[in-house]
């Protein structure tokens, strides 16, 4: 009796060193399940190594000469899928060096679905690779906060199309993407709506083809952009 198995996770490595990307590859080529197929030095040599290679993962820098991570996010990652079909194209993990780097909220905006820094431990760098690669958030609710109040403080304009598109969502697909901009997780999800976990599922996933998302951080963003839920106040300042 054979044990089917699922295709590796492949996974492009975008960093202006050399040395990263060499360092990057060779650690997530100890796992079975990963397979780095390309690397990149820059985003314009990103963006067309993913379109040759279709990626899963890709693991990409910010701060780079030329086109940076920004940029080659928002090519990758951030422009509508021509048909129709939002997720098709690689999912982009962030590396930064500092944690609340301002970078990260454009490139969180931009399409990214998380970010890491860069001196990660190899199992939370392997972890980050299997919860981007199946499209949850990979933010943490106590870093999802923090990012969101940032968001609110930088751009307090909501998008009036993001805020369209709400008028899609039933009732109980709303209130399915008010508690995950709480970042809880679909245990958390059913435990609070008293339903299973495969419910959830499946309102998750109604939720982010009729908003033309494609993973759980970028409902997480429009819903505090475009005004669904509001940042709770510091209290007086």
């Amino acid at each position: 009796m054979t044990e089917s198995m699922s295709p590796p996770v492949r996974i492009v490595i975008v960093d202006d060193h050399p040395v990263v990307r060499t360092g990057f590859a060779e650690l997530l080529d100890t796992q079975p399940d990963f397979q780095v197929v390309g690397t990149a030095g820059d985003g314009a040599a990103a963006v067309r190594v993913c379109r040759e290679l279709s990626p899963d993962v890709v693991l990409m820098d910010v701060r780079m000469p030329g086109m940076d991570g920004i940029e080659a996010t928002r090519r990758l990652a951030g422009a509508p899928e021509p048909a129709g079909s939002p997720g098709s194209g690689p999912r982009v993990l962030i590396l930064t060096t500092f944690d609340l780097d301002e970078y990260v909220y454009d490139a969180l905006r931009a399409g990214a679905s998380g970010f890491l820094l860069k001196d990660v431990t190899a199992e939370r760098l392997f972890d980050a690779v299997r919860v981007i690669a199946v499209g949850e958030a990979l933010l943490a609710p106590a870093v999802t906060r923090r990012l969101i109040g940032e968001f609110a403080r930088l751009d307090p304009k909501p998008d009036p199309r993001s805020a369209a598109a709400l008028a899609l969502l039933t009732p109980r697909e709303t209130q399915v993407l008010r508690l995950m901009a709480e970042g809880l997780s679909n245990q958390e999800l059913a435990e609070r709506l008293v339903v299973t976990e495969e419910t959830v599922k499946t309102h998750v996933s109604r939720v982010l083809s009729k908003l033309g998302l494609r993973d759980r951080t970028q409902a997480v963003v429009m819903a505090y952009e475009t005004g669904l839920v509001v940042p709770r106040s510091r209290g007086p300042r």
